[in-house]
């Protein structure tokens, strides 16, 4: 099989940079930028940091009224227009607007998303994790290819996470019709999904010299625990029963601010040129994992594999032409 080396690059950052710190130097003037989920937890810091490096940021929400008050401090270059993620017919409104502005699209985080939620069906029946995470971004970043296209030159970075080592995609199967459905089976699956998406759009849009990575932001209290019960909090370890933070996790644990810097360093970094459809994690190139690899870090292989991005591609491909 053709695959990714995942070989670090020295970024000279680490696993506690700030989305601010790894922007140092690097002026986004007259750059524009599309943060799905730009209104809370990371995304809004990525959204934070790429304006104050002069990019002008357009935030899709599916709830105008909380990105209003959540953006409203910030800066004037940033707009906010409604999408859902979950519809297609939404997600394709939202960039038929953006293509008809004329404006160049130069970078796009697909950072939105669910995490660990109970069985839920979206679309034509799509189980709501890959059908939010995996196919309403993949719709998102195809239905804005003329923005791009005018761009001439533009980063895609696709949010994976360290849970894409909980599943390969399930693909005989990927939307739980026969199977019972495991929400965290599901998740890993998605952000596998998202991984392999940032793989193919990189070899197939390279002729357009549209670069994509992947990106695991790290670990992070963020409203993405919102489908999590306090007492699974305190079986996975993330707190302790009384509801304090353990100091381990608060040791591994990132701040929004830092959790924000991967896929903001992935989207800028001069020291990626040249290179494409890998996964990141800590403001690098992760590793390819071995035996020796922690639980919770490293990319495994499935997720590197170009034969199977392109299996994903292409039963992706059916899956939003029915809709």
């Amino acid at each position: 099989m053709a695959a990714k080396d995942q070989l670090p690059v020295g970024s000279g950052f680490h696993a506690k940079s700030t989305a601010k710190e790894v922007l140092e130097g690097i002026d986004l003037s007259g750059m524009n930028a599309i943060v799905t989920g730009g209104y809370s937890g990371i995304g809004l810091e990525m959204v934070r940091a790429l304006s104050e490096a002069g990019a002008h940021v357009t935030v899709p929400a599916r709830r105008l009224d909380v990105a209003r008050a959540a953006l409203a401090d910030l800066s004037e270059e940033i707009a906010i227009a409604e999408i859902d993620l979950a519809d297609i017919a939404s997600v394709r409104a939202f960039a038929g607007d953006y293509v008809a502005s004329e404006r160049p699209l130069h970078i796009l985080i697909n950072n939105a998303g669910v995490m660990a939620s109970p069985l839920n069906r979206v679309g034509p029946g799509w189980e709501s994790q890959f059908g939010i995470n995996h196919l309403g971004h993949m719709a998102l970043t195809l239905a804005l290819e003329p923005a791009i296209d005018k761009a001439n030159q533009t980063r895609v970075v696709s949010l994976s996470s360290s849970a894409h080592i909980r599943s390969d995609v399930i693909w005989d199967d990927p939307n739980y019709e026969t199977r019972d459905y495991d929400k965290w089976e599901a998740y890993g699956q998605a952000k596998s999904a998202d991984a392999l998406f940032a793989n193919a759009l990189d070899r197939k849009w390279k002729h357009k010299d549209v670069t994509a990575f992947s990106v695991h932001p790290g670990g992070i209290f963020t409203p993405l625990q919102r489908h999590l019960p306090e007492e699974e909090l305190v079986a996975l370890g993330w707190k302790n029963a009384d509801g304090t933070i353990p100091e381990a996790v608060k040791a591994m644990f990132k701040t929004p601010e830092q959790g924000a810097s991967t896929a903001v360093w992935a989207a800028t970094s001069p020291k990626l040129e040249g290179r494409g459809g890998e996964y990141c994690e800590d403001c690098d190139i992760a590793t390819l994992a071995d035996e020796n690899s922690p639980r919770w870090q490293h990319a495994r292989v499935w997720i590197t594999d170009e034969t199977k991005a392109d299996r994903l591609w292409q039963m992706s491909e059916g899956m939003l032409a029915r809709v």
